[in-house]
């Protein structure tokens, strides 16, 4: 384990500094960093996560991924315009749940809950994404934000597994697209297109416990963090379908550059061009 005795209270002062302005981001992960230097209780210092290294150690290693870190990103892009600091939140986590990148995601599950997310959004933002980037990274995650919400007081058990109420259906859209699955793949693999339809469009879209548009934020983000782009036309068209407009999607890109890196965004782009174009929101 991590001997930071040297760079604890370093580490205080930095922190106070950066995270009672809840709107930055910071390299380093609070309850990361704490469970390095045993100044967590047991029950989450335990948890076998690497921290993400101290603000001194960093400038140690790199100082200029410091200096990007603290030019571009924490005095930049979070302060950037057309993407609120909690759709921000929203994109960040669903970018690092896919990549399964664990040492940011205690400060970012923190930083959500200031930013604006609720607990319950954040359990459904986990089981989405189960479904989008696989049941092994929603269960690292869950164990993650178990520490956090232990950490802030949170009990979430009283959350619904199985909603009584559900969003509304647009019956002549899923009608289309079951035809369309139906016809393209279920001689393929009907298992995958009765799930689809049962687990996926008539069960975890409707979960009321996030909002269609913010799905659609998250399945977007993760589809470009996993390096998926080909699943992007039908997502990023129902997510503005949905009220994402187009420059909260094009924001969507910048953040996502920084935490899924410029390759995956740039193979994204012609993708979110031709949306866009179709969508006569810029010229073809």
């Amino acid at each position: 384990m991590r001997n930071c005795s040297s760079d604890a209270p370093f580490f205080h002062r930095r922190f106070l500094e950066l995270y009672m302005r809840t709107t930055h981001f910071c390299t380093i992960p609070l309850l990361g960093l704490l469970a390095a230097c045993g100044q967590l209780p047991e029950s989450q210092s335990s948890r076998d996560f690497s921290p993400a290294p101290s603000e001194a150690e960093t400038k140690r290693v790199s100082p200029a991924f410091a200096h990007y870190t603290d030019d571009k990103v924490i005095d930049d892009l979070w302060h950037r315009a057309d993407l609120s600091p909690r759709d921000r939140s929203i994109v960040t986590l669903s970018a690092l749940i896919t990549q399964q990148q664990a040492a940011e995601l205690p400060y970012h599950f923190n930083l959500a809950l200031d930013n604006g997310v609720t607990a319950d959004e954040l359990s459904e933002i986990i089981t989405h994404l189960a479904f989008y980037t696989g049941w092994g990274n929603a269960t690292a995650a869950v164990a993650i934000l178990a520490d956090v919400f232990e950490a802030r007081g949170i009990d979430n058990s009283s959350s619904p597994a199985m909603p009584i109420q559900r969003l509304p259906l647009n019956e002549e859209a899923e009608a289309k697209r079951q035809q369309l699955v139906a016809e393209r793949f279920g001689d393929v693999a009907p298992g995958v297109v009765e799930y689809t339809t049962d687990a996926l469009f008539l069960d975890l879209w409707l979960r009321p416990g996030l909002a269609a548009r913010d799905r659609s934020l998250v399945t977007v983000s993760a589809l470009v963090a996993a390096g998926q782009p080909e699943q992007v036309t039908f997502h990023l068209n129902r997510a503005m379908d949905n009220g994402l407009s187009k420059a909260e999607a094009s924001e969507t890109l910048t953040q996502l550059a920084f935490y899924a890196g410029w390759p995956k965004v740039f193979s994204a782009m012609p993708v979110f061009k031709s949306v866009f174009e179709s969508r006569g929101l810029i010229a073809g």
